[in-house]
């Protein structure tokens, strides 16, 4: 069996195909496609969890799966981050929603400009980083299983998710504070 088909390495792909199935049961006409739909990312959050537990454990790791992980963990935040925009449809979950997606760019762009420089181990993931998304999955995963109204569970998923920002913009700083030394740099060419 190749190296690179290992059970981290499945668990990660499973979560990506997971994702149009989370699309089509959040817009089922039942009542239980919140919660299911909910059950779904959930359960893809905790794959993220396990997969790197047991590529480390198992010393399973590989560059595929170094590469697909963070693949994986992006679209599924963002696809339910878009179900939610369009479900709820106000400027109370859509402002926060796009920082995150927007944050997720800007520092997949710089670790990946980092790696170029040689510097990837400057900008890795960082303890903030990871309280940041269990504060995001959370959040997520509040507001998938329930209706867009103004109920408690609603409301405290709001408060996760602006928890999660507040994370997500100080995270960031962190992360280009660390690489702004190599930005100040002159004498490098810029790609169009």
């Amino acid at each position: 069996m190749p190296q690179y088909l290992n059970i981290p390495n499945i668990l990660t792909s499973l979560r990506i195909l997971v994702i149009p199935f989370l699309v089509l049961i959040f817009y089922l006409p039942y009542e239980w496609s919140y919660t299911v739909s909910a059950l779904l990312f959930a359960v893809a959050g905790f794959t993220d969890w396990l997969d790197g537990y047991l590529a480390r454990k198992l010393n399973q790791a590989t560059p595929l799966g170094a590469f697909l992980d963070p693949v994986a963990d992006k679209l599924m935040v963002a696809v339910a981050l878009a179900l939610l925009i369009e479900s709820h449809a106000n400027w109370a979950l859509t402002i926060p929603a796009l920082v995150i997606i927007g944050r997720e760019i800007v520092v997949s762009a710089l670790r990946e400009w980092m790696a170029e420089m040689g510097q990837r181990t400057s900008v890795a993931v960082s303890y903030i980083g990871k309280v940041k998304t269990t504060a995001q999955m959370l959040s997520i995963v509040i507001l998938l299983a329930n209706k867009p109204d103004w109920s408690n569970f609603v409301i405290s998923g709001y408060i996760m998710l602006y928890i999660a920002v507040a994370l997500t913009l100080w995270s960031m700083f962190l992360y280009i504070k660390a690489a702004w030394p190599f930005l100040r740099k002159s004498g490098t060419k810029s790609e169009a």
